[in-house]
């Protein structure tokens, strides 16, 4: 019997260690992951003010984060312009505060949806792309290719990403929200809401600052989204697989950050 309640005890024991040591472990990961990511960001940054700009590939990825993700951006908002206008228009007319309506979706997309579905976009449909360009350049050697020219991988690479994304965010998001607060003023016209007291009503109400944190908060959700999709694709290994996997972490991690610091802003910015 003292046998059997050694081996019980041991077992648990062991069972103990394995679960402290698997969460430590995980701890020590993900703190090596995100150090991996605040080294490559300062890289950055002492690269662009240390190493010749590239303009020819700060003009392509601006034309790809920029021009290419434009048609997408301004649907997706759109659709959520009017779906949220179908919602509150009606409603809000219903019980006589129609002169709110204008006022209720200009504030939520210019603050809220209009920054965070352009980074959404921007995350799936470039920052997948920017994983799997230097992910495939980083199995295929080209990444060692251009040291052994003396190049630095940062400087070509990451910088034009990284200014591109900066660029280009505040400009999707200010044209986002035109198409958000435009396709919602359509649809609260035909369930009731005139056209003159939709924008009456955002003169009246909103303010300059709503504009000004949805613009805010698009330059660090650009800045997330090129520097963990270019850190994943620039420690990607494993072949034509690990490229798959770098994509597919590039989009996810990328969107969790940008989720973390959208509550981070909202608390901290003017309301």
């Amino acid at each position: 019997m003292k046998q059997g309640s050694e081996v019980v005890r041991s077992s648990k024991g062991e069972t103990a260690d394995k679960f402290l040591w698997g969460h430590f472990g995980n701890l020590a990961l993900l703190l090596a992951y995100l150090g991996g990511i605040a080294l490559l960001l300062w890289e950055t940054i002492v690269a662009m003010f240390s190493e010749r700009l590239r303009y020819r590939q700060l003009v392509e990825q601006m034309a790809e984060v920029g021009v290419r993700s434009l048609p997408i951006v301004l649907l997706t908002v759109s659709s959520a312009g009017i779906v949220l206008s179908l919602y509150t228009a009606k409603e809000l007319a219903m019980r006589g505060a129609s002169h709110f309506v204008g006022w209720l979706l200009a504030y939520t997309i210019a603050r809220e949806l209009g920054p965070m579905v352009t980074a959404i976009v921007v995350s799936a449909r470039v920052g997948s792309a920017f994983a799997a360009e230097l992910g495939t350049m980083k199995v295929t050697e080209q990444i060692d290719a251009l040291r052994s020219l003396a190049v630095s991988p940062i400087a070509y690479l990451v910088v034009p990403r990284m200014l591109a994304c900066i660029t280009m965010m505040p400009v999707l998001t200010m044209l986002a929200d035109v198409a958000g607060v435009t396709s919602g003023m359509i649809v609260a016209s035909t369930v009731g809401v005139h056209m003159s007291i939709f924008l009456d009503s955002i003169r009246t109400f909103n303010s300059m600052m709503d504009i000004l944190v949805g613009l805010i908060k698009s330059v660090p959700f650009g800045v997330l989204i090129a520097i963990v999709s270019c850190y994943q694709g620039l420690e990607t290994k494993g072949g034509a697989m690990g490229v798959g996997k770098a994509t597919t972490s590039a989009v996810v991690i990328s969107l969790i950050l940008v989720y973390i610091t959208d509550v981070i802003m909202s608390s901290i910015l003017p309301k």
